[in-house]
């Protein structure tokens, strides 16, 4: 069993898993030459090299918002539910806030905040409110609307529902709202699909409470993440419910087999939830197991989600900003109109092997503030530490 006053260890090691993959599609929007003007996962004219670069980074938004909710769960053991429910109040408003001032400027690196950027810590922040509110009520409650949210949203795909607002809560894609002459909200991420993410991730956050054994507890693992896996295929096949685009076969068999597999994010659609959660909570299981140096390194990325994030994008637009110079950009060109992050071109870039190995050095570098900051986090007790 876990002592109560520890982290869960399978957690963060799968937590950070996704941080290290997450950073390579991060990396890949900043520096590679196409990432600007063609689409990766279209079939028809991507590589299987390239595909596979940003299908993998798919399982990084849902795993880290469900595991986000688990976390929530076993938070909330520690207090009384009231003060859990308030927690979760303010820790959701924070990481809104930090999403428009100082995640948008990492990406930006637009002082004027002409493009306020909503993505994933926008969408765990609505879904912690969410589940702060729901506490209020019961655990039963945030079952049955984590399940209603997960396994129905996608029928709204057969609706023509109006105004942005509709959109932001179930079917955001790019949604663009003007605020006045010369600033816009772009808003990537959908809230309510997410937030049946979370809610279901702070329901099974139950089965890794301390008086769980860790045989229930992997049964519970193996059984949803081999039932969420085989109804995607199902889905899939049937090709009718669960993804807001119909998949088509293509003229060679791999391609038909990458059409199948590339399903919505945006918003993310319940094939592509069962396609990312289902193996991700069958690796979970074994995870309980890792042994060797490896998951305590990658652990410690997962250990400090929120401080990696953040930094991860200042770190990797710095370097753009070198780039740019080195590659003969002037000040005239820092600003292009059609595309949100400055110091980026669109005909700037490289190739995909270069991509790797920028993504490997950034991940390398940011070890030791990782490793830094986790230290500090417990040895010291001031009030913010919480929020980040």
């Amino acid at each position: 069993m876990q002592p109560a006053n520890s982290r869960i260890a399978s957690i963060d090691i799968l937590r950070g898993i996704v941080m290290i993959i997450m950073a390579l599609d991060h990396t890949r929007d900043f520096f590679h030459d196409t990432a600007m003007t063609a689409d990766p996962l279209d079939t028809d004219t991507t590589t299987p090299w390239l595909f596979f670069t940003r299908w993998v980074t798919h399982y990084c938004a849902p795993i880290f918002v469900f595991l986000s909710g688990m976390s929530a769960y076993l938070a909330a053991q520690k207090k009384t539910p009231a003060a859990a429910s308030d927690f979760l109040l303010k820790r959701g408003l924070w990481l809104i806030i930090a999403e428009l001032v100082i995640v948008t400027l990492g990406l930006t690196f637009n002082p004027q905040y002409n493009v306020l950027i909503l993505q994933v810590i926008w969408a765990i922040g609505c879904s912690m409110i969410v589940l702060g509110l729901l506490m209020k009520v019961s655990f039963k409650a945030i079952l049955i609307a984590g399940l209603i949210l997960f396994f129905g949203h996608n029928i709204l795909d057969y609706f023509n529902l109006p105004g942005h607002i509709w959109k932001i809560l179930f079917t955001s894609f790019g949604t663009v709202i003007p605020i006045g002459n010369n600033r816009f909200i772009f808003a990537f991420y959908a809230i309510f699909p997410w937030t049946g993410a979370m809610l279901l991730g702070y329901c099974a956050g139950y089965f890794f409470r301390k008086d769980i054994t860790a045989a229930t507890r992997r049964r519970f693992l193996l059984m949803t993440g081999s039932a969420a896996t085989l109804l995607f295929i199902i889905l899939r096949t049937i090709n009718r419910y669960g993804n807001p685009t119909p998949w088509e076969a293509k003229q060679s068999g791999f391609n038909t087999f990458l059409e199948f597999i590339d399903v919505s994010k945006y918003p993310p659609s319940l094939d592509f939830l069962c396609m990312t959660l289902g193996p991700a909570l069958l690796l979970l299981a074994v995870l309980e197991h890792a042994k060797g140096k490896w998951k305590d390194v990658v652990s410690m990325y997962g250990s400090v989600p929120f401080f990696y994030y953040v930094l991860h994008f200042y770190l990797l637009h710095f370097l753009l900003v070198i780039a740019f110079f080195l590659s003969g950009y002037t000040a005239n060109e820092i600003v292009d109109p059609n595309i949100p992050f400055l110091f980026r071109p669109a005909d700037f870039g490289y190739s995909l092997p270069v991509v790797y190995l920028i993504w490997i050095t950034v991940v390398a570098v940011l070890y030791k503030p990782c490793k830094w900051f986790h230290q500090y986090r417990k040895t010291h007790v001031q009030w913010w530490l919480k929020y980040i």
